[in-house]
């Protein structure tokens, strides 16, 4: 099974984002991951659109992008619109699941649907046959650095199961690492989100290969 690696910028610093960008190239990650925080479904506040279109602009890279807000269906256009790629949204948010699916589907998006470690893998398997991307949390939403918690590796392995041979991402969020990357793959994850791991790391590029391996 092939892995992908989104880079997750919510750990890189912010203030020289173009060159952070330029070492997530010349690392060659797959994806950038966006991490878009309302303070209220979360109790953080990141970034949104300007920063999406800034960073479109700046690199050919798949803008993978997560919304950890409450009303995601108000902004999937001018996601869509500012570069997104693949827009994954959370199943507990307020917004219909299968509207805002359509939503994104129709603003030209690759569509995900992603549940926090509370929300039994169950949940989204009624949505499977709609989405490109499955996204399970391996940390609690809202911070970046904190702990992979493993026994969330039964939940992406029903979630893996239940996606068989469909063309379906079933990325992890949260805590991925060398250390912790065997335990999501064995469960079945192609997809892994990294943050802190890849910044911190005096070698990004053997880091992305890492969890590649």
């Amino acid at each position: 099974m092939k892995r992908y690696v989104s880079a997750s910028i919510l750990n890189s610093d912010l203030l020289h984002l173009a060159d952070e960008i330029s070492r997530l190239e010349q690392a060659e990650v797959d994806m950038l991951h966006f991490d878009v925080m309302d303070g209220i479904f979360v109790p953080n506040i990141s970034f949104g659109i300007p920063v999406l279109q800034a960073v479109a602009k700046q690199s050919r890279l798949f803008m993978d992008v997560h919304l950890m807000i409450a009303r995601p269906h108000l902004y999937i256009a001018d996601f869509a619109r500012s570069g997104a790629n693949m827009i994954t949204f959370h199943l507990e948010s307020e917004s219909d699941p299968a509207e805002t699916i359509r939503m994104i589907h129709e603003a030209g998006c690759k569509a995900g649907i992603s549940v926090k470690p509370g929300t039994p893998g169950e949940a989204v398997l009624p949505y499977i046959d709609q989405v490109e991307n499955i996204l399970i949390m391996t940390v609690e939403p809202g911070f970046g650095g904190q702990s992979f918690m493993y026994d969330m590796t039964e939940k992406v392995r029903l979630v893996r199961n239940a996606v068989g041979e469909r063309p379906v991402f079933v990325q992890v969020d949260g805590g991925i690492n060398a250390d912790t990357v065997g335990a999501a793959v064995e469960a079945g994850a192609d997809l892994l989100v990294a943050g802190s791991y890849l910044f911190t790391h005096p070698d990004m590029k053997a880091a992305v290969q890492t969890l590649r391996k």
